[in-house]
């Protein structure tokens, strides 16, 4: 049993040009908790990010969907984190993962950013704190890293956004144990699903 989640933060880039792209499969799974749990998301004056409170579980919980480009996914998530005394282990980041399968989710704890420029930008803005916790939504990898700007930035064909969506929804189904601090058992059973098989 680890620390509980205070900020669950959704990846993604603003806009109607984006909303639909494998890029945002982050803030994807923010607005389907926000809808399930009746959380309202809105602008706010202070911080560059959609935010919304609620209270799941029993816990009193955040969620944030940064408005920057995701580049600059930081300027959001490290203002709220230092306002609220948030402290890295309790913010769990949603972001889009090239290395694993639409239709797969995982858990990690702390680690580097591998890549991911959201990521990147979120732990510079935390003072180079790496202890937050992932939730890596696959994606597929167009298979040469050439191909990767365009391919994160396009829509994906419809039966993997079906398979990305069914993990969202399992994921969202597992948030309880995340959010409490259960890694272990939130892990068990989201690293065993696939909606591929």
């Amino acid at each position: 049993m680890s620390e509980g989640i205070q900020l669950v933060v959704g990846l993604g880039n603003p806009g109607p040009d984006y909303e639909n792209t494998r890029h945002n499969a982050g803030a994807w799974l923010v607005e389907q908790l926000a809808r399930q749990q009746s959380i309202s998301l809105s602008k706010h004056a202070k911080y560059p990010a959609l935010l919304g409170r609620g209270t799941i579980n029993g816990q009193d919980i955040r969620l944030l969907i940064p408005t920057t480009y995701m580049n600059l996914s930081g300027q959001a998530v490290g203002p709220v984190a230092h306002f609220f005394k948030i402290p890295a282990p309790a913010i769990l980041v949603a972001h889009d993962e090239l290395d694993i399968a639409p239709g797969t989710a995982r858990l990690k704890s702390g680690g580097g950013h591998g890549g991911h420029n959201g990521l990147r930008d979120i732990i510079e803005k935390l003072g180079n704190d790496k202890s937050f916790q992932r939730l890596r939504i696959g994606i597929g990898h167009p298979g040469n890293a050439r191909l990767v700007s365009n391919y994160v930035l396009t829509k994906p064909p419809q039966q993997e956004r079906e398979y990305i969506e069914q993990a969202i929804d399992e994921t969202v189904r597992v948030l309880p144990d995340i959010l409490s601090g259960n890694h272990n058992s939130a892990m068990n059973r989201l690293h065993r699903f696939n909606a591929q098989n």
